[in-house]
């Protein structure tokens, strides 16, 4: 009889930031619009065909509840209908010009963008009725997704200045989800898998970081507070060593900054009898339940992270920075991951499947190796945890979705080993380590530098300012609040929730989007201090202004995420 080595749980976290009526394109509902095109859709559709094919298949699907709200709602349903729409009408056009101009090979790849977006419009209207936590529900109900929870907006736990926003950011989460999915959460992907252990802490920016430190739970005791039983966790903070990073290859702006931060930074002493393929326990300092660390596999990891080194940076597969306008196609290959825009050769898709059997038959090998060495060390079986962000497969990686089916179709003929979920695992494994971990994140300097550093100590500055201002609304309003105040102090925790996004820190340190990220963070703060000033003016006069009326009704019907938002959900635990 083989022996069982243990089971690879991939983990794809999903999540865009609030766009929804802040702007198109390039950065606002297309973006959105792009992911779900090409990677939530196709996702799904790789879901189908694999079952219709018999595969064992489990994924743990990481929704972000801010991404859910945005799938969930009828304005951005139309504007993925329109955006579809706006692919294949542009596609049918380069398939014209490419046609009269000869080119047929072009024309063909032009055919091939028709055909998918085509397929895509079909499934999102006529497959899932324009809401796609159908199909993901569907496949939680199946047992083949375990969905898993964040923070409400990708809130970052370690900076958040107060403990209860953390509690917010996963009260919120918790309830947003069983909104969404029918059932609570047992499981978090902590917002950039960043954690802060217990300890006296201050706040790091502005005139804060002058102020006494205060004491400050574990982010644990929120997550277990509010029933999540499991979360995940980057390699360096279990064993110590470097972080491997995750997003240096694919941004040239983080570079300067993560050289600069590493030469501050000291390395941890590697501990060698800690293993990324077994689970350990967080214990809580406020009762005796715990939360189970899954712990990111260095080995397999940079194999799909790295944009030069890992299979996204082959020659064959599609290049995605050189596009054709207007319509924004694209039809070039990697080519090489150092060649410039010019020198990107023609794609051809004919190529591209051997790549894709290439690729997930070694990825599938290098599980069952390491999962067999692991056991052949501990006699143990082991779970090897993979995870991504979801949007790299089909967005920044093109054909990486059909890369995972592939993968599994490979996984379905090894004895030794096959795919499970991170609830199985951890309802099924027995534990005997409890640990502690540092703080850190996945940033490629393993803490907080991509989030705080000189260019976004301003963002932070402006959270803690509106954090404590709230929270003294909030009191008032539960103290003695009117419906109507309730409604005001309400939006202003919505806006805070959508100003906390760790969204706008990381766009403006990569310079992917930085006036776009820099203008969000202005809106919502400045959302905020009008608020505060209609909150004022209604404790001191007892009714609102029809201006105030005017003001209110116009930021709820532009910020209009989580209408289930409870205030009460804004204190400590």
């Amino acid at each position: 009889m083989n022996k069982f080595f243990g089971t690879f749980n991939l983990v794809l976290h999903g999540h865009i930031p609030y766009v929804v009526s802040h702007g198109k394109w390039p950065h606002g509902t297309d973006w959105l619009s792009e992911a779900v095109a090409e990677c939530y859709i196709p996702i799904l559709k790789v879901l189908r065909e694999l079952e219709a094919e018999g595969i064992y298949t489990k994924i743990t699907m990481g929704i972000t509840p801010i991404l859910a709200e945005q799938l969930a709602d009828p304005v951005f349903h139309e504007e993925v209908s329109s955006y579809l729409q706006m692919k294949i009408d542009a596609a049918e056009e380069d398939k014209t010009f490419f046609t009269s101009a000869g080119e047929t090979h072009m024309a063909r790849l032009a055919g091939d963008w028709i055909k998918f977006y085509g397929d895509a419009k079909h499934d999102f209207e006529d497959l899932y009725d324009r809401n796609l936590l159908k199909g993901f529900k569907e496949y939680q109900d199946k047992g083949v997704l375990d969905i898993i929870t964040c923070g409400a907006t990708h809130g970052y736990f370690p900076l958040l200045g107060e403990d209860a926003s953390i509690n917010l950011q996963v009260r919120t989460a918790v309830e947003t989800h069983k909104k969404h999915f029918g059932k609570t959460p047992t499981g978090i992907w902590m917002p950039e898998c960043a954690y802060r252990p217990a300890y006296p802490w201050k706040r790091p920016a502005g005139d804060y970081a002058d102020r006494d430190a205060v004491d400050r739970y574990g982010v644990e005791e929120f997550l277990i507070e509010n029933g999540i039983r499991y979360t995940f966790i980057d390699s360096h903070l279990l064993k110590g060593g470097r972080a491997i990073g995750a997003y240096a290859d694919r941004f040239e702006g983080l570079k300067l900054l993560i050289e600069r931060s590493l030469k501050a930074q000291k390395e941890r002493d590697v501990i060698e009898d800690l293993s990324p393929y077994k689970l350990y326990k967080l214990q809580s300092s406020r009762n005796p339940d715990t939360l189970t660390l899954f712990t990111r596999d260095p080995k397999t990891g940079l194999q799909v992270w790295s944009g030069e080194h890992g299979y996204p940076g082959d020659g064959w597969y599609m290049d995605f920075h050189k596009k054709r306008f207007p319509g924004g196609l694209r039809y070039w290959k990697v080519t090489s991951p150092k060649c410039g825009l010019g020198d990107k050769e023609v794609y051809d898709p004919d190529e591209v499947e051997n790549r894709l059997e290439e690729n997930a038959s070694h990825f599938a090998e290098l599980i069952n190796k390491q999962l067999e060495e692991h056991h052949n060390t501990t006699g143990e079986e082991g779970v090897l945890t993979a995870p991504y962000d979801a949007e790299l497969f089909g967005h920044w990686w093109f054909e990486g979705v059909r890369f995972i089916k592939k993968l599994y179709q490979k996984l379905a003929k090894y004895e030794n080993i096959k795919p499970g979920t991170a609830a199985e695992a951890e309802a099924k494994e027995k534990f005997e380590s409890i640990i502690t971990i540092p703080e850190g994140s996945w940033g490629e300097d393993g803490h907080h530098y991509i989030w705080l550093n000189e260019q976004t100590e301003w963002t932070w500055k402006d959270i803690y300012d509106d954090e404590l201002k709230i929270l003294e609304l909030v009191k008032k309003a539960q103290d003695n609040g009117s419906e109507e105040y309730r409604d005001v102090v309400t939006q202003l925790v919505r806006e805070l929730l959508l100003e906390q996004a760790s969204d706008w820190q990381f766009l403006i340190s990569t310079f992917s989007a930085r006036d776009y990220a820099e203008r969000r963070l202005v809106h919502h703060h400045n959302a905020i201090k009008r608020l505060t000033g209609i909150a004022d003016r209604y404790l001191e006069k007892g009714y609102l202004s029809e201006e105030d009326k005017f003001v209110l009704n116009e930021l709820k019907e532009q910020d209009h995420s989580f209408q289930h938002l409870n205030i009460d959900w804004f204190k400590n635990i």
